[in-house]
């Protein structure tokens, strides 16, 4: 029987479309102070992945998939009502939000940051991984 409280997978969502002309729409948003993803913030450099995020994902108990706001799955888009940047948790019985766009903004680019808001909010939403 599953554990309703174990976690099976994190999901980011970054405020910003997958395609090509939504990367570089951003890319140069961002650049320019017209965009502004809190997650793209943590997750990316200049211009890819950064290694620690990367480390970070890594030495996970759980899978940590980001999707974009226009890739979501639709239990993620729901559950967070269409917010993005957000970071969830897939259970057994459902997604939980765990960080909205405000805790993610206050994670101000910081991967520990993140790393600490999202054990505290598994701990304040009794789930684990």
């Amino acid at each position: 029987m599953d554990d309703p409280a174990r976690v099976r997978r994190l999901v980011g969502v970054y405020d910003a479309d997958h395609t090509v002309r939504g990367e570089m729409t951003y890319w140069i948003g961002a650049r320019m102070g017209r965009a502004h993803c809190a997650l793209c913030d943590i997750t990316h450099g200049m211009l890819r992945r950064r290694s620690e995020w990367n480390a970070y994902v890594a030495g996970l108990d759980v899978p940590f998939e980001t999707f974009h706001r226009d890739d979501q799955p639709d239990d993620v888009r729901a559950a967070s009502d269409d917010r993005v940047p957000v970071v969830v948790a897939e259970t057994s019985f459902g997604v939980v939000t765990l960080l909205d766009p405000t805790t993610l903004d206050a994670c101000a680019g910081s991967i520990e940051r993140l790393r600490v808001a999202v054990d505290e909010a598994l701990a304040r939403e009794g789930l684990h991984t």
